[in-house]
Formats: C-alpha cells, sequence, structure tokens
C-alpha cells in the first residue's frame, strides 16, 4: 500500500510540475510566413493579398496593431463581436493562426487616404482633436493618438481607414449591433449621422 500511495504521490508531482513548466514557457512567437500563407488561404478575397486598400466596405489591416487584430479575430470567433461572415472564417484559426495573420499584416506599411469632404472636414477634425465637450464627446485623439496611430494593445490605428468603414463602424457601434468596445457604444450613442461622417472623412485623411 505504502508502495502504491509513493507511486501516486509521485505521479501527481511530476502531473503538476508538467503543468507548471508548460505555464511558465514562453508563448509561441508569430510565425510570419504562415501568417502570409493563411491570409493569402482564407483572407485574401476580401482584405486581398496584404490588407491593403481593398473594398471601402472592409477594413484596411496593413500597419494595423497585431495583438488588436487578433483580439478582433477571437471574438468573432467567440461571437462577442457579431459578424457571420467572420465568425466563419475565424472559427477556422486556431489562436497561433490569429497571431500569425495578424502579425503578418502588421508588417506592412499602409498606404495613405484622403478626405474626400470639404465641407465637412473641419467639424471632422473638431470632433477628433478636442471632442464636442458640451456632450460629453470626447476627443477621439485622446485614445487613438493625434495622428490616428492607436495604441499598441489598447486602440487600434484609425488613419487613413476607409472612411466608409468607419462610418458604418460607429453607426453599428451606437445601435449596439457592434458591442464588444462599450466605451465606444457610449461615444457613438452621442454622434449624429453628420458628426460620424465627419469624423469618418477625417480619419480617412490621417498619415
Amino acid at each position: 500500500m505504502k508502495s502504491a500511495a509513493h507511486l501516486l504521490s509521485g505521479l501527481l508531482l511530476a502531473s503538476l510540475a508538467a503543468t507548471a513548466s508548460a505555464a511558465d514557457a514562453p508563448a509561441a512567437k508569430p510565425d510570419l510566413a504562415k501568417g502570409q500563407a493563411k491570409a493569402t488561404e482564407v483572407c485574401i478575397a476580401c482584405h486581398t493579398a496584404d490588407g491593403s486598400r481593398g473594398s471601402p466596405a472592409n477594413p484596411i489591416l496593413q500597419s494595423q496593431h497585431p495583438e488588436y487584430l487578433a483580439k478582433q479575430l477571437v471574438e468573432f470567433k467567440e461571437g462577442k463581436r457579431d459578424n457571420p461572415i467572420m465568425k466563419g472564417f475565424a472559427s477556422a484559426l486556431t489562436e497561433q493562426d490569429m497571431k500569425n495573420v495578424a502579425a503578418f499584416y502588421a508588417t506592412k506599411q499602409a498606404k495613405p487616404g484622403f478626405a474626400k469632404n470639404k465641407e465637412l472636414v473641419s467639424l471632422g477634425e473638431r470632433i477628433f482633436r478636442g471632442g464636442l465637450p458640451d456632450r460629453d464627446i470626447p476627443a477621439c485623439a485622446g485614445c487613438h493618438s493625434p495622428n490616428g496611430a492607436g495604441i499598441p494593445s489598447q486602440y487600434p490605428r484609425l488613419a487613413g481607414q476607409h472612411a466608409e468603414y468607419t462610418d458604418a463602424q460607429l453607426k453599428a457601434f451606437r445601435i449596439s449591433v457592434r458591442k464588444n468596445s462599450l466605451q465606444m457604444v457610449d461615444v457613438a450613442l452621442k454622434m449624429s449621422d453628420k458628426e460620424i461622417a465627419a469624423v469618418a472623412d477625417y480619419i480617412a485623411g490621417l498619415r
């Protein structure tokens, strides 16, 4: 009996040691080659070969913070961000696939965009840089930086993003179709269509 007890005790300790060792092991670094291969296999139809300026309905992925991209893919897969098309694609990816793809797009240099609506550009700049204090709408620059570069691991890069895509996302936040950021839901709820269009167009011209 003692022998069996010692054996079980030894197995338990070995198991705990292996678990601790696995937990302490550094996370695998993103593999850019695998990321490119997976992007070519799964993402190219909507986001082009390198995440560049494809259809305005789809986001530009070039130069986006990899942590943000990976987080969005996880939330598509888990249903926290509702999009049936993206859920289907994300569901086929492992966590490492997501990190690889995100890292691949992050290495690409985003091409500059342009603001198109001269009538709204001053309003868009005012909202982006200073917000609308009388309605408790904060400046976009506070989180996404004055040049739209964002903050890695926290807030996405916006500079040069398609105005049409940004407009659609702000409206989705406003009606809680997209609700994976309560902060953005709260901001968008206070904005009119004109204000959303203005800031989206201004963002498109940031670089």
